[in-house]
């Protein structure tokens, strides 16, 4: 038996046909076509003794290539359809055609990314029972194309049923990172509503008493200065304001509700003056706002950190340093804002650090570095870790000659 085409020809054919086919289903029938049309003009040119053979081989020939085009819907009857015609053309005395051996590869390929299991074992089992029969009973050119034919149809279910496994594992590693994903933002949500509880059931309770209280006090201690009453007075709003933003707080901790909450915009640099004039209301003594520079829009993250800065700044003044003036000033740069909120009380206690706390690790009346009115409170914390999380900077200490300084420097950033 004679053999048409060599090994290379065969693989560099079916590696192309491989890559072109594999992923296109659509083009598996003009492809099967082609292959048909030219396994037919391979039977012509190598002839036989009569014309009842060749057309018979011309018939094998299209069985060899033709059943390609229903790959794509019934991959392993056309497989085995191929391997078939393949087996009676070479019991006739003839090898299969380049295009049919093309055919072969391709429809093999597609059965290993399938992800069969059996049919690859027998398939490749029967090849290499033919390699090893023309390998002992035939010459050297049976030899030669039985040990290509097992090469090829066994790289061909090789190489689909590596495809196949590592688009399973691939699979598998989306699914478990999905179901990672979904375990982590339920245990999320899980510690936001157990946030949300306790700050609804504990601290909002607490704040809810205080404005009771200080309402209570107000209408029921007799002979009240009417300074007094206007503290009291301010005590209560502030505390009922507390009680506005934990109910937003709480709207946004418990998103998972069916009624999604009312949630105000984040105050920026635009309510600063409503700020001052309400720390004014509260404290006779002064409160300036210093405003240096081009005033330009900044990006909203660091405004409310800007605001809040000064929130807390104003907060602690009021408290270790009630009566003295404050002043407030914003800087304009090309590339930051700068915030300054300087007052003109006491400052701090001598010995203390270098912001503010007694060496005990207090503040200047008694509580927790940083303010907070209370043991553990982390004002001047809480300050630092809003300027680090835009990438800014704060240092607090004693003012020169008297008072107490915090200052901040926000990179300006670009509005939307």
């Amino acid at each position: 038996m004679a053999y048409v085409g060599g090994p290379s020809t065969l693989i560099a054919r079916a590696a192309v046909a491989r890559r072109r086919l594999a992923g296109r289903p659509d083009l598996l029938a003009p492809a099967a076509i082609v292959l048909g049309l030219l396994a037919i003009i391979e039977t012509m040119l190598r002839g036989g003794d009569s014309s009842g053979e060749v057309s018979i081989a011309v018939l094998i020939g299209l069985f060899t290539t033709v059943p390609l085009a229903l790959a794509a819907t019934h991959g392993t009857v056309t497989a085995v359809t191929i391997v078939a015609a393949t087996f009676v053309t070479l019991a006739g005395g003839r090898w299969p055609t380049a295009a049919g051996v093309v055919a072969l590869v391709v429809a093999l390929y597609l059965v290993g990314r399938r992800g069969h299991h059996r049919v690859p074992w027998v398939i490749t089992s029967l090849f290499a029972v033919f390699a090893v029969t023309a390998t002992i009973g035939g010459d050297t050119s049976d030899w030669v194309a039985g040990t290509v034919l097992l090469a090829l149809t066994g790289a061909a279910l090789a190489i689909g049923g590596a495809r196949h496994a590592r688009e399973a594992a691939r699979s598998r590693d989306a699914a478990d990172q999905a179901i990672a994903d979904t375990l982590v933002q339920h245990a999320a949500r899980g510690e936001r509503v157990r946030i949300a509880r306790e700050l609804h059931d504990v601290v909002a309770h607490h704040i809810s008493m205080i404005a009771v209280q200080v309402e209570t006090a107000r209408l029921t201690t007799p002979d009240l200065p009417p300074d007094g009453e206007k503290r009291l007075i301010a005590i209560g709003d502030t505390a009922r304001v507390a009680l506005t933003e934990m109910r937003r707080l709480l709207g946004v901790l418990r998103d998972d509700t069916r009624t999604p909450p009312m949630r105000e915009p984040q105050p920026g640099l635009e309510q600063l003056n409503e700020l001052i004039d309400e720390a004014r209301d509260v404290v006779p003594a002064s409160t300036r706002l210093i405003v240096r520079g081009r005033v330009t829009p900044l990006d909203p993250g660091v405004e409310l950190t800007a605001y809040r800065i000064v929130q807390e700044a104003l907060t602690n003044a009021r408290r270790h340093a009630p009566g003295a003036s404050v002043d407030v000033e914003l800087t304009y740069t090309d590339d930051a804002l700068r915030v300054r909120v300087r007052d003109n009380g006491p400052g701090p206690p001598v010995g203390s650090a270098p912001d503010g706390s007694a060496p005990d690790g207090s503040a200047p009346d008694g509580s927790a570095t940083g303010g907070g009115g209370a043991p553990g409170g982390h004002g001047l914390l809480g300050m630092r870790e809003r300027a680090a999380m835009v990438g800014g900077d704060l240092r607090a200490g004693p003012a020169q000659p008297t008072g107490f300084l915090v200052e901040a420097v926000l990179p300006s950033g670009a509005a939307p």
